[in-house]
């Protein structure tokens, strides 16, 4: 499978709490108020949003990735109010290895309700299922304990620790590492 099968026209991915779907300038605002938030851009590569043009300016490079078919994040929104509160997405996809990454943010307010590992076990589910993957991975900067725990309820192990894997705004972190595969997805599913 190539990237533009997917991308060329971004599923929406349905769970039970939430519709993932492409971003669109009208979210402008709502990721704005998570992305302006110092504790959940603490841990992510990206500055925190100064402005809503921040938000908007970032959201015109996600519309431009969706343009060229190419890897963008999916909306995270919350089937009750419509209210856009994070994304969800493949940071990258190899598919000649059949492996990928993914990486997500969430409002902080939304934090601790299972929002975030419902919305990444619909991205194991696409990818197990229609985008031949054999391995999924993600990591956090090993003081992200919630990521981590995301990482965990979704079925994920723990393979190391790469030491000071990561510079992000100006400091270096070491990042935890964790993976499924297919094989553990499906016996577990």
């Amino acid at each position: 499978m190539e990237i533009e099968q997917i991308y060329g026209n971004l599923p929406v991915l349905e769970t039970e709490r939430l519709r993932l779907r492409r971003v669109s300038m009208q979210d402008a605002n709502e990721m704005y108020v998570y992305a302006s938030d110092d504790e959940v851009t603490k841990h992510v590569t990206w500055e925190t949003h100064r402005s809503v043009n921040d938000s908007k300016r970032f959201i015109q490079f996600i519309l431009a990735q969706y343009a060229k078919h190419d890897i963008a994040p999916w909306g995270i929104e919350l089937k009750e109010s419509g209210r856009m509160v994070g994304t969800v997405d493949f940071v990258w996809w190899k598919p000649g290895h059949q492996s990928a990454e993914i990486g997500y943010v969430l409002a902080r307010d939304c934090w601790g309700q299972g929002l975030m590992t419902e919305a990444a076990t619909a991205l194991l589910k696409l990818g197990f299922g229609q985008m031949e993957l054999v391995r999924i991975q993600a990591r956090c900067i090993t003081e992200n304990i919630g990521s981590q725990r995301v990482m965990e309820k979704i079925g994920m192990s723990y393979e190391g620790t790469l030491r000071k894997g990561i510079k992000i705004k100006g400091q270096h972190w070491d990042l935890k590492l964790f993976s499924i595969l297919k094989e553990d997805y499906e016996s577990a599913n």
